[in-house]
């Protein structure tokens, strides 16, 4: 099979496409990222309400990322990255079109399926077209120039909802999505695995299954209460999960066929995807809610202070992927996440209400935008270190992994930072100077975090003493949330500190 190199013309319009693809779907959450705060308001909607916008995409991504990746290799990886892309394209449109947060939390889903099938469809093609000395940079490439397409999403985004309306964001990736569409039929040719023959269906279940049993629970539980239905969620959804993992050491062709895991740089690697992406989509979701909610910043100021981790992202991760290439994968997987850690601890250290930006956030994301820079292509490079018939699996399962610490993440610590926020805010406002109704008002909104709505009869001063409780106790929640991101962060240093054993890449 001819491979080709990021410098041939063949291979630069390869790269073109996948780059296109991937990047509306990181355009699409960074945009989506800094409507939050907006879309609970416009529409009402509990924390539970937004994390759904979140993880109705991040649950339909993770539970069809590892049969998307085998379909890839039994159909055709261009086949399946094709219909990937349009159904993107088609349900963000639909996005743009809805009129309840039901219907926008329905479409988003759809656009999670049309990802699941376009993401690790982009990996696997550059795995199967790219040559082994040039693979590294062609990995840094994408997600450099993928981030890049993601960094305009805060700004724009952000113009857009501020000025225009929240659906007008959606419509950002149907230019993007004809595009790429067009270059991938006309350019990319179709590669697949000939020994490819059966899709684990029941595994798929299981998973899908195991993952919205999990994600419910931990998202309506903090919210609604422990009711009878939630727990029993929860309970199957484990159950189904263990099952899932069960399953596979049964079927002949497993979604996750565990012989790629005897390698120690593939696990590795795995493992370090789980928990610093955990932390890296938490510190989004909550850095975006701080900004707006607690800060004051506007939509597209908010959007301007995300772009310089993103930027560094877009610019350095193809000269880190190159080095990665030169000197093996194990020093920039154990600087990489240590310095994200230190970006992290940072804005734990030095959260506050009403706090300089350039010095309570600015640093902590360049910190977070080096490091992620250096260790995002040799870590997906390390993840992808099997034989070219697997490349569909293998993207698979580590993308699937990336995306369920995505979905565990925004579920996991709104949980957490919920069970921290309720009671500190309760027990502020019930020792104000507010009225008694004014108390009931504000405590029964507890589940919107900081997007509590002040109604519009409070005076002045109980107003300004409202929001600055309100502040204090998502500050308060915050820190322990940051602190948690921080040690996954050094906890992924040290996993490559151990398991990262190879010198050349």
């Amino acid at each position: 099979m001819e491979q080709y190199t990021t410098k041939s013309l063949a291979g630069k319009l390869i790269l073109l496409a996948t780059i296109l693809a991937s990047g509306m779907a990181f355009l699409d959450g960074t945009v989506v990222g800094v409507a939050l705060p907006l879309l609970q308001a416009k529409l009402h909607a509990t924390i539970a309400g937004i994390e759904w916008v979140i993880n109705s995409f991040a649950l339909a991504l993770a539970a069809l990322l590892l049969v998307s990746g085998a379909m890839g290799d039994r159909f055709g990886r261009r086949k399946v990255f094709t219909i990937g892309i349009a159904l993107f394209t088609l349900s963000s449109v639909l996005c743009g079109f809805s009129q309840t947060i039901g219907q926008l939390i329905f479409f988003r889903a759809l656009q999670g399926i049309g990802s699941a099938m376009m993401i690790p469809g982009s990996l696997a093609i550059i795995n199967a077209w790219f040559a082994e000395e040039t693979r590294g940079k062609a990995i840094g490439l994408w997600s450099g120039f993928s981030g890049g397409l993601a960094a305009l999403g805060p700004f724009v985004g952000g113009w857009l909802v501020e000025h225009i309306s929240w659906q007008s964001i959606f419509f950002l990736n149907l230019p993007l999505g004809l595009l790429a569409l067009f270059i991938t039929l006309k350019f990319v040719p179709e590669s697949r695995n000939p020994d490819a023959k059966k899709i684990d269906l029941v595994g798929t279940l299981l998973i899908t299954a195991g993952l919205l049993g999990i994600s419910y629970g931990l998202i309506e539980g903090p919210v609604h209460g422990w009711q009878p239905f939630t727990i029993l969620s929860l309970i199957i959804g484990i159950i189904a999960f263990i099952g899932f993992l069960f399953s596979q050491t049964k079927v002949v062709e497993p979604l996750v066929p565990y012989h790629i895991f005897k390698s120690t740089l593939v696990t590795g690697a795995n493992l370090v995807t789980l928990f610093l992406y955990f932390a890296l989509y938490g510190t989004f979701f909550f850095v975006g809610l701080n900004l707006q909610q607690v800060q004051g910043f506007s939509p597209s100021n908010a959007g301007l202070a995300f772009l310089p981790p993103i930027l560094f992202i877009t610019f350095l991760s193809g000269p880190a992927g190159g080095l990665a290439d030169k000197i093996g994968p194990r020093i920039p997987m154990i600087l990489g996440p240590a310095i994200v850690g230190l970006g992290f601890a940072s804005m734990a250290l030095l959260a506050g209400q009403s706090v300089n930006y350039f010095v309570s956030f600015l640093p902590g994301l360049v910190l977070f935008g080096l490091g992620m820079a250096l260790v995002i292509a040799p870590l997906t490079k390390s993840a992808l270190a099997v034989e070219h018939k697997y490349s569909g699996a293998a993207s698979g399962v580590n993308n699937g992994i990336s995306r369920i610490a995505a979905l565990l993440s925004v579920a996991v610590l709104g949980a957490f930072a919920l069970s921290l926020f309720t009671p500190r805010l309760t027990q502020s406002i019930e020792s104000s100077t507010l009225t008694n109704t004014q108390k009931e008002q504000i405590l029964s909104q507890t589940n919107k975090l900081g997007g509590i709505e002040i109604p519009r009869d409070f005076d002045r001063n109980s107003v300004s003493l409202t929001k600055g409780l309100i502040g204090h106790s998502f500050i308060y929640s915050f820190r322990f949330v940051m602190g948690i991101n921080a040690f996954l962060a050094f906890l992924s240093a040290a996993i490559s500190f151990f398991t990262i054993k190879k010198i050349k890449g």
